[in-house]
């Protein structure tokens, strides 16, 4: 190899953001941030082309204005027309306020209801939802930056809530989310979050059983009287107090019922590998410090485990201490067993914050408070989009995380090519994913579907 010159105008890099922006076409993207974003001033022109621009950026994997020029390079004019350059981008950002802000997040709702009529994204949602309540600490640096404050992690950053929807048959998806200041507590805004992502499921089509389930940090009245007001049932890990320990030790111990997961799980407080349990469970009422009309009653559903290591129990005060305790707060439906090892899948939430931080999350751009609260709502975007096309490109994608689908059907060179005014693109020879890009590419750029009747 001689030499390595930049000087061919037709091809591109990331040739897979020509299906997935016809997807978000499809969706309607363009025409929800027309109708519900109204940014006044010169920043806040054409605000479709530049929501679309970041948009598309994230999904190719930038996590900061500067990186959204991946949209602007060989024949990508062409095939994305209109993209503004990363300052016209961060500039329109900045313009943000909070009600803008609320205004996107209006547009993604919309954007992710679109996309679960058109796609199998949610797919058997029509008969069971769990939405999980979870935030983070997004870790800021510098002293310039709105809202960034040491939190409950002792992190300097912003707090990001988010709400994840998921079905039995499809991977999760973000139906809403909030960024917050860094020291915030974890609870605090759940209740409209909650109301707002319960919104969302019924539109995205779930006529069911709707679950909210959430750790500890969330174990409050505002948050177990959010979910049934909202129609939903609520699954929230009890925090340990005297009330909860009084309730466990009131369990018959012959009402307990053995159980064993399917794969041995390290658990470092049991002090080894844990591969069975127990569960049993008892009327409780939670909040009994409150006034008589705002106390919950239901069900608290205990899971204990055996300390396998001795000393895991020292400082405790008790001598024959053998197990740890589990409790879960919970008004569902469902027989023990079931709701028991349904809350456990909680644990869901936490492979969407990593799958977020290794993408447009990376970084918060902006010393801005707003325009990084809209730099994570349309991160939200990019993510419903990247998981909604990976769901039409075949099983094999369906549940991979987003650098797996970013590698197999984003990231891939093309030559564009102009026949009869119609445009082409010529994709590398023996591409390993060639029949999961062309599915995805039929899908969203062939004939749209016909309209039921």
């Amino acid at each position: 190899m001689k030499s390595a010159h930049f000087d061919d105008p037709n091809l591109v890099s990331t040739a897979g953001l020509v299906p997935v922006m016809a997807l978000a076409q499809r969706a309607g993207l363009a025409g929800l941030v027309e109708a519900h974003v109204s940014v006044p001033g010169p920043a806040g022109a054409h605000a479709p082309a530049k929501i679309a621009a970041v948009v598309a950026g994230m999904v190719a994997g930038a996590d900061s204005f500067e990186d959204l020029a991946v949209v602007r390079h060989g024949a990508m004019d062409r095939l994305l027309p209109g993209a503004p350059a990363p300052t016209t981008l961060g500039t329109h950002l900045r313009a943000y306020a909070f009600g803008h802000v609320r205004q996107l997040d209006a547009v993604a709702t919309r954007v992710l209801a679109a996309l679960a009529r058109s796609t199998p994204v949610v797919a058997g949602i029509e008969q069971v939802a769990w939405i999980d309540v979870d935030d983070t600490i997004k870790a800021m640096h510098g002293y310039a930056q709105q809202g960034v404050a040491y939190g409950y992690s002792k992190v300097k950053g912003l707090n990001a809530q988010l709400a994840v929807l998921s079905t039995p048959l499809a991977p999760p998806v973000i139906a809403g989310v909030r960024l917050r200041k860094g020291n915030v507590a974890s609870a605090h805004g759940a209740p409209k979050l909650i109301a707002d992502a319960v919104a969302t499921a019924r539109r995205c089509g779930a006529a069911g059983l709707v679950t909210v389930r959430a750790d500890s940090a969330y174990y409050q009245r505002p948050g177990g009287a959010a979910a049934p007001a909202a129609g939903a049932r609520f699954s929230i890990t009890a925090r340990t107090n005297p009330q909860v320990t009084k309730a466990i030790a009131s369990i018959n111990p012959d009402a307990w019922t053995a159980i064993k997961y399917p794969k041995a799980i390290f658990d470092s407080l049991a002090g080894g590998w844990v591969c069975d349990a127990a569960v049993a469970e008892v009327a409780f009422t939670a909040f009994t410090s409150r006034p008589k009309a705002e106390q919950v009653s239901a069900r608290l559903i205990v899971r204990r485990v055996k300390r396998l290591n001795p000393a895991a129990g020292a400082g405790q005060g008790e001598l024959f201490d053998t197990f740890r305790y589990h409790a879960i707060f919970t008004d569902s439906a469902e027989t023990m067993l079931d709701a028991e090892a349904h809350h456990r899948d909680h644990a869901i939430v936490e492979q969407v914050i990593p799958d977020l931080k290794n993408g447009p999350l990376a970084h918060l751009p902006s010393g801005r408070f707003t325009a990084n609260a809209a730099w994570t709502t349309l991160a939200t975007i990019a993510f419903n989009l990247t998981r909604a096309a990976a769901t039409l490109a075949g099983v094999a994608l369906a549940k991979a995380t987003t650098a797996t689908i970013r590698r197999h059907l984003i990231h891939v060179a093309a030559r564009v090519a102009c026949t009869a005014r119609h445009l082409h693109l010529h994709l590398p020879a023996t591409w390993p994913w060639a029949a999961a890009f062309t599915t995805l590419f039929e899908a969203t750029c062939g004939p749209p579907p016909a309209a039921s009747t």
